[in-house]
């Protein structure tokens, strides 16, 4: 999943909200660009590649084990990785493993052209608020 470094080189590949002290591990760019969600507009190559879809749950690490596992027994990795998602505009960092997933597995089945377009209105909302983002 192509993205704008916004961390220094070297920090450790977990989940941001997993480091000690965050903030301090960016670039001098990289807060504006997270706080913008600009730091994902690569992933739109990987959308035109058919990597990626639009909506969809968002890519786990590679080293997000858990999140793999609970994802892979719901089916949820059936589903394309998205851009943005229904966890994403319902708690986006501070959404516990098992939540994340459960709203995967909700929006699995509820997956539609209009559910998408609603999550995608509900984006730009979150994204402009900066609503959800810890850091």
């Amino acid at each position: 999943m192509p993205k704008f470094r916004t961390m220094h080189v070297g920090t450790p590949a977990v989940a941001s909200h997993l480091l000690r002290d965050p903030e301090a591990r960016l670039t001098p760019i990289g807060g504006i660009l997270r706080k913008a969600s600009l730091d994902e507009i690569p992933q739109i190559w990987s959308i035109l590649c058919g990597d990626m879809s639009f909506v969809g749950p968002r890519p786990a690490l590679f080293n997000q084990y858990d999140l793999i596992a609970l994802r892979t027994a719901q089916g949820v990795d059936a589903l394309l990785p998205g851009l943005t998602g229904w966890a994403q505009i319902n708690g986006r960092d501070e959404l516990p493993i098992p939540d994340k997933v459960r709203l995967d597995v909700e929006y699995l089945r509820r997956q539609s052209l209009w559910f998408d377009a609603q999550i995608l209105w509900r984006t730009v909302f979150k994204v402009t608020a900066g609503d959800g983002i810890t850091h």
